[in-house]
């Protein structure tokens, strides 16, 4: 069997997230699968690099399936590019290793949370970025992103309820750039948690309007209460932005 690598971008506006769901066919993952049996007539499992939430956004999502067309790589991204909806593109597609798996072979995942900081919201953004019109102390949110890196147990920042999943990850960096009125916070890490980007912004949101401390962060890690943390940040100001092997 061949082992097809891809690289996909979408918008995520309307759909219920990546993962294919029993109650609804409006997720990505239904989408590129019954777009690909429509051309090869036949079925196959198409497997993400992550579970992007509903609403989230991607430029950089990587999957993988097995199938044994042989269909020419060309002639297939034309041809799903074609069908698939205008909102999900396929950017590339290769023959990968037999081996190849696009979730468990992950090495680290760059995510992107937009925030548009600006008493009005402009129309070009509104569905890309999460508007916060008071303005922020981004030199604040720096200092407590700070704190943020390294290997913690993010168990505050996740909306997972499991006790058994281990909550423990190592975040690479976090940049926060201002390019007013866009501020973008961006996290490297090997893999992220439930939830555990946007809270992680929420919770930035807050020191940079003055309602949380900086400090507040280390409490966190020791209080391990997902009440204690800011809110999760809306799902439409979140792009994954690339996936490295």
């Amino acid at each position: 069997m061949r082992n097809i690598k891809m690289v996909l971008e979408y918008d995520g506006s309307k759909y219920q997230g990546w993962q294919k769901l029993g109650n609804t066919e409006n997720t990505i993952q239904e989408k590129i699968e019954k777009t690909i049996k429509m051309i090869i007539n036949e079925d196959i499992t198409l497997i993400g690099s992550g579970r992007t939430d509903a609403g989230v956004h991607a430029k950089g999502q990587v999957a993988n399936f097995k199938t044994n067309s042989e269909i020419e790589l060309n002639d297939f991204l034309y041809y799903l590019n074609v069908y698939l909806p205008k909102d999900i593109r396929v950017k590339d597609m290769r023959e990968a290793s037999e081996r190849f798996h696009a979730r468990y072979n992950v090495k680290k995942k760059y995510y992107v949370y937009y925030v548009y900081n600006d008493t009005f919201q402009s129309p070009f953004y509104r569905k890309y970025s999460y508007h916060v019109p008071e303005k922020l102390n981004v030199e604040n949110m720096n200092e407590a992103s700070k704190l943020l890196i390294g290997t913690h147990d993010f168990r505050a920042f996740t909306s997972v309820k499991s006790k058994k999943k281990s909550t423990i990850k190592t975040i690479e960096s976090i940049k926060i750039n201002n390019s007013t009125p866009i501020i973008s916070i961006e996290y490297t890490a090997e893999g992220f948690l439930y939830n555990m980007v946007r809270i992680l912004t929420g919770t930035l949101i807050e020191i940079g309007n003055g309602t949380r401390d900086i400090n507040s962060i280390n409490s966190l890690f020791d209080s391990k209460n997902r009440a204690d943390a800011g809110f999760t940040a809306p799902a439409h100001g979140l792009f994954l932005e690339k996936v490295i092997y």
